[in-house]
């Protein structure tokens, strides 16, 4: 059975931000391309930027119709990213974060309110994510168990915006 994996992430704004651009999903896909079997989408495929409510409506279908969302977020996402990630979860896909320490989503040893704060990552990235790995390396093999029994693996649905707010609720009503 063939594995769809999006890769979702930072690609640049028009052409000339374009030139000299490096691809970060060369690294991806030649790291995954090691497990057997797995076939590589993303966004970036399919550009036309004058007409954007079929980008989007593509760009959501691959989210849709993949079994595996890789998000790069080793620098800093975008609207369409965090979006995508959100529509992952309607549509119950695991998302996996290539988040490192000490970038922009993710900090060590922070101070938030008078607290130090060890291994801080966004809330969002965090909460939407079933898996935070620094590498794409280390993210192989969760892939290679999720794929063996997609049952070992507890995935997020879009429940988790409503989880969210009821711990809050239930924790702003202990407050007093």
């Amino acid at each position: 059975m063939i594995l769809k994996i999006c890769l979702l992430g930072s690609i640049p704004k028009g052409d000339d931000e374009r030139k000299g651009w490096t691809d970060w999903k060369t690294k991806y896909k030649t790291v995954l391309s090691q497990l057997d079997d797995v076939e590589f989408v993303d966004g970036d495929d399919w550009k036309d930027e004058t007409k954007p409510l079929l980008l989007f409506g593509h760009d959501a279908n691959l989210v849709k119709t993949s079994d595996i969302i890789i998000v790069n977020a080793e620098s800093k996402i975008g609207a369409g990213t965090a979006q995508e990630m959100v529509i992952a979860k309607y549509y119950s896909r695991p998302v996996i974060t290539i988040l490192p320490k000490n970038t922009h989503h993710r900090r060590s040893n922070i101070m938030f309110d008078g607290t130090l704060v060890n291994d801080w990552v966004h809330p969002f990235l965090l909460n939407m994510s079933d898996l935070i790995a620094e590498t794409i390396e280390d993210a192989s093999g969760w892939i290679m168990e999720y794929r063996a029994d997609p049952k070992s693996k507890k995935i997020k649905n879009i429940s988790i915006v409503d989880e969210a707010i009821a711990a809050y609720l239930e924790h702003s009503d202990n407050k007093g």
